[in-house]
């Protein structure tokens, strides 16, 4: 009996400073987004006037927050797809087919991922030169013979030029985590489905896709939380100001300008968001756990 208080006393004590660092850092600050976007306040004031649901009322007509909103779930959507295709076909060659030089791949692939947003924005900034030493504009020359000036980072291929530099950017990262998932399932799997006649595409899809599920379901949430983090980071650090805003980025100009109320109604609404679809796409991919 005295032992079991001594372990329950332990875990408590190991567990406590996690919880009370997590409820002062994460839940706190996220109810008290909640709370002042009730209220009207300026930059530098520390008065605050309650308005109720007003900020919301405003920012639902607001076209530069439904533009953003839309920039987002394009860039949801497309660069999910696209990481996720890429990222999971590269992972199966690495994994089950016999290449040299793989680990070279893993590494290289990988790169991109431990680059900061900024060297990657330098990057992408270069090779999206307006001019015909930008890498796209020179190789398009080389391609149609006569001098190709595309404005890669003005409307409209602002969004196109971000959501290549985003896929680069991930690919690598989903594409680790599928190949380790990969690397558990048995070879003798493969080995049967080999003996009854089966080919490498039926058994990408019937053993390693049902195998890894759940470890792709993960990485669909991940995909949605970290591309509305991302896209702001990458919008802020490519594109001029005013050319192409995503929510994070909306939210950001509106605190700038001194409406923090206004700014947090419309973090609101993106968190409200971002949790909802996450738990769409959870509950949409739900499917019976097959075991090895």
């Amino acid at each position: 009996m005295r032992s079991s208080k001594s372990r329950s006393r332990f875990i408590f004590l190991c567990v406590a400073p996690a919880v009370i660092l997590f409820f002062l850092f994460m839940v706190m600050p996220t109810l008290n987004v909640f709370r002042m976007s009730l209220f009207e306040r300026g930059a530098y004031s520390p008065t605050e006037t309650f308005v109720g649901l007003s900020n919301f009322k405003t920012l639902f007509k607001d076209v530069k927050f439904i533009t953003s909103m839309q920039n987002t779930i394009l860039l949801i959507v497309t660069v999910t797809i696209v990481t996720f295709f890429f990222a999971i076909v590269f992972a199966a060659i690495l994994t089950r087919e016999k290449l040299r030089g793989q680990n070279f791949f893993r590494i290289i692939f990988y790169i991109p991922n431990i680059l900061s947003v900024v060297v990657i924005a330098g990057i992408f900034s270069a090779i999206y030169k307006p001019d015909t030493t930008g890498m796209l504009n020179n190789i398009f020359t080389l391609l149609s013979g006569r001098d190709v000036v595309v404005l890669w980072k003005s409307q409209p291929m602002v969004i196109v030029s971000v959501i290549l530099a985003m896929i680069w950017q991930a690919i690598g990262y989903y594409m680790v985590m599928y190949m380790a998932s990969m690397a558990a399932v048995p070879l003798d799997l493969y080995e049967s489905a080999s003996l009854d006649g089966a080919g490498r595409l039926s058994q990408f899809f019937e053993i390693t896709l049902p195998l890894i599920w759940t470890n792709i379901r993960t990485t669909l949430t991940f995909f949605i939380i970290s591309t509305i983090n991302m896209a702001f980071l990458f919008v802020k650090s490519m594109v001029a100001p005013g050319m192409s805003d995503v929510a994070l980025s909306f939210m950001y100009n509106q605190k700038d300008a001194g409406l923090y109320g206004y700014a947090m109604a419309a973090g609101v609404i993106i968190f409200l968001f971002s949790f909802t679809l996450s738990a769409v796409v959870n509950q949409a991919t739900k499917r019976d756990v097959l075991q090895m």
